[in-house]
């Protein structure tokens, strides 16, 4: 009971860390999208999801840029939003 407690608050803290960040790494958008890491580098080897390599190893990705990715191709509900 103990340590799934402390695995929760371990998750809350992550997320509370990850909430906070404009510049994402590897890691921080596996965790953010649910995508497996191998599609992750799929992706951005093909060069299909907007990415940063500033020296040419490590991966970084802006906030803003891969949230507009992940809402593009928008399909329409046959039953509009109220709001």
């Amino acid at each position: 009971m103990e340590k799934e407690i402390l695995l929760k608050l371990e998750r809350i803290e992550q997320n509370t860390l990850l909430a906070a960040k404009q510049v994402l790494t590897f890691d921080d958008v596996a965790i953010l999208t649910g995508l497996s890491k191998s599609t992750l580098y799929k992706l951005t080897s093909q060069g299909k999801i907007p990415h940063y390599k500033p020296s040419g190893k490590m991966v970084y990705f802006d906030r803003k840029e891969l949230e507009k990715w992940l809402r593009q191709n928008r399909n329409t509900t046959t039953n509009p939003i109220n709001k």
